[in-house]
């Protein structure tokens, strides 16, 4: 299967409801999650969402004659790799169709890729900034 894994999503609710409760640890059930893979999991989901905004807006100025919605289940659906369709694949301009392919590669191999390079990645500083604390909101 594609797209971003339930895990991936398990990691980033219990980071919200732990952000919600006040709580420095992110639990689920009797187990504490680092905090760097709550950091890559958050990666993971941004980069995806955000490859899926960017496509649903390319597609949308690509085909401004197709409904909307149909071009979201299409796009959604090939970032998981589900095979779903509304059936306006064969109407979309040959770039539509490439960046739809694009996308499905990168729903299949990208996130998983991503994580483990992610995962591989130490950080060997020797040195450390002055901690800050900005206003969030």
């Amino acid at each position: 299967a594609g797209g971003i894994k339930i895990t991936t999503v398990a990691v980033l609710i219990a980071a919200i409801v732990a952000e919600v409760r006040g709580q420095k640890d992110t639990t689920i059930g009797p187990r504490t999650i680092e905090p760097q893979i709550v950091r890559q999991a958050l990666t993971v989901g941004v980069i995806s969402a955000s490859a899926i905004v960017s496509i649903i807006g390319a597609l949308r100025f690509i085909e401004p004659n197709i409904d909307p919605d149909r071009i979201v289940f299409e796009v959604i659906s090939a970032f998981g790799t589900v095979g779903l369709s509304t059936g306006i694949t064969a109407d979309l301009t040959d770039a539509s169709k490439l960046i739809l392919c694009s996308l499905m590669y990168l729903g299949r191999i990208g996130p998983v890729t991503m994580a483990v390079a992610l995962a591989r990645r130490a950080s060997d500083r020797r040195f450390t900034y002055p901690k800050e604390r900005p206003y969030i909101g």
